[in-house]
């Protein structure tokens, strides 16, 4: 298998040019109308049963079968993308959720327009981690961290476009809209993407090392550098030896082997807090904020401040993704965020509460730039990448189905201090493991972040395999 670590060495010494910039555009574009049909699903609930043709109880309904479809499409995704290929499982994907979503827009009733929501929701969830995990095994190490964290903000601002064609559209021309809106966009970015190259390294890792050589030299053609046919790769035994273990592996059951037990439980962790943070805070502020004896009007208004956080937690993690590191960095803005969270409650004015809230998104879009858009998917071998991205993915989306209701009844209890509570914990718990388990993996192969677990080493640094030419 010294094939699959050559590759991805050939890889990861190229010079950053536009092939690269295309991709990342292709896998951002099906990702955005993913997260564009998640965020619409507010407003076409409420013009619904504004115009009858719905109820609170089908809403709920139609909002939990969103997620238990995502469950199920970050699970199989990962099954089929490490056993089918990246490419073939982004457009299998892309391909359900475009057409489930143009039957969304012809659904006859609300009882079918929640049949087709589980549908897509199997490719909404299915959609963000072939995405991330597949960008992961084309980019250089050393822009690795910073391509995740733009595509991650380019997927966040879906929210502010979902929302203003809500605005425009649903009450001039119906909900249906919205529905075909998507569909469409997908579809088109399906088209665009059936000339994505497949992943070299899933290639190569599925011993189809011709295929992954010609795609690799057709990269570094583009990015006008030598064919690579006279480099040697020299790597360490570690790396050596996990190719060699490789052959054999892939198993679903080598997640929670002894050499890769830490990273699945890191990984787990980092997104299970991630989604509870995320819905505990984001989901909730506005009715916080009414609750506190804020107007509607005024907690609508200090909430959008607060949210203008996001974009801004984005270019913060591009911009210390391979300065501090995805392993630091979580440890540190867990830490920072919850700083910001003890103090919430002491906040009396306007000002200080809107301050804290757009500090405290900016902090959890931070922790999503690092964790989901590049940590996880880093954190297995290229044989397990998905089914490893998928588990965790799954496990934080069936935390977020159960966190409204803990958040409601600690509401209810303890008011925002125990909801804050919760948050303070969530964090802490996360910096504690990731801090003690994480391995680091900025300026890193990914080939040589996976040969650390083989050897046991939590945090290695050991060095990067090395490019030797003739």
């Amino acid at each position: 298998m010294q094939m699959d670590a050559s590759i991805g060495a050939r890889l990861d010494r190229l010079p950053l040019s536009g092939v690269h910039w295309r991709l990342l555009g292709l896998i951002a574009a099906g990702m955005y109308f993913d997260s564009f049909d998640i965020y619409i699903a507010g407003t076409v609930l409420a013009a619904m049963v504004h115009s009858g043709e719905s109820t609170l109880g089908l809403n709920a309904t139609f909002v939990s079968v969103t997620f238990i479809g995502m469950m199920a499409g970050a699970w199989l995704s990962g099954l089929l993308g490490d056993r089918f290929g990246r490419r073939f499982c982004y457009q299998f994907n892309l391909g359900i959720y475009g057409f489930a979503s143009i039957a969304a827009a012809l659904a006859p009733s609300m009882y079918w327009l929640i049949f087709f929501r589980l549908v897509m929701g199997l490719g909404m969830g299915a959609e963000i981690v072939v995405g991330y995990g597949t960008l992961s095994e084309f980019i250089p190490a050393d822009w690795r961290g910073r391509f995740g964290t733009i595509l991650n903000l380019i997927i966040n601002t879906s929210l502010f476009l979902s929302t203003f064609l809500g605005w425009l559209i649903v009450p001039r021309y119906g909900w249906r809209w919205m529905f075909a809106i998507a569909g469409c966009g997908a579809l088109i970015v399906w088209f665009l993407r059936k000339s994505m190259p497949e992943s070299p390294r899933w290639l190569a890792s599925r011993g189809r090392g011709e295929e992954a050589r010609k795609i690799v030299e057709q990269f570094e053609a583009a990015c006008g550098t030598s064919s690579g046919h006279a480099r040697t790769f020299t790597s360490s035994q570690a790396d050596e030896a996990w190719s060699r273990d490789s052959v054999s592996s892939g198993r679903l059951a080598d997640l929670f082997s002894r050499r890769l037990l830490t990273r699945t439980i890191t990984a787990i962790t980092v997104l299970v807090a991630l989604f509870t943070v995320n819905y505990a805070f984001v989901s909730w502020i506005p009715t916080f904020l009414v609750k506190q004896g804020h107007s509607v009007s005024n907690s609508l208004g200090m909430t959008a401040l607060m949210f203008a956080g996001g974009p801004v937690g984005s270019l913060i993690a591009f911009a210390l993704a391979e300065r501090v590191g995805r392993k630091w960095g979580i440890v540190v803005f867990s830490l920072i965020c919850a700083a910001f969270a003890l103090a919430y409650p002491f906040a009396q004015s306007t000002v200080a509460i809107t301050a804290l809230g757009f500090a405290i998104t900016a902090g959890i879009y931070v922790l999503s730039s690092f964790s989901v858009a590049t940590y996880v998917p880093e954190l297995f071998p290229t044989q397990l990448r998905l089914r490893g991205s998928g588990l965790a993915n799954t496990m934080g989306r069936g935390v977020s189905i159960v966190v409204p209701y803990v958040v409601a009844s600690a509401f209810t209890r303890f008011g925002i201090a125990g909801v804050l509570t919760l948050i303070v914990g969530t964090l802490l718990l996360q910096a504690l493991i990731v801090g003690v388990l994480g391995a680091e993996t900025k300026h890193r192969s990914l080939e040589a972040i996976a040969a650390d677990a083989h050897t046991g080493e939590v945090g290695a640094q050991r060095p990067q395999s090395t490019v030797a030419t003739e």
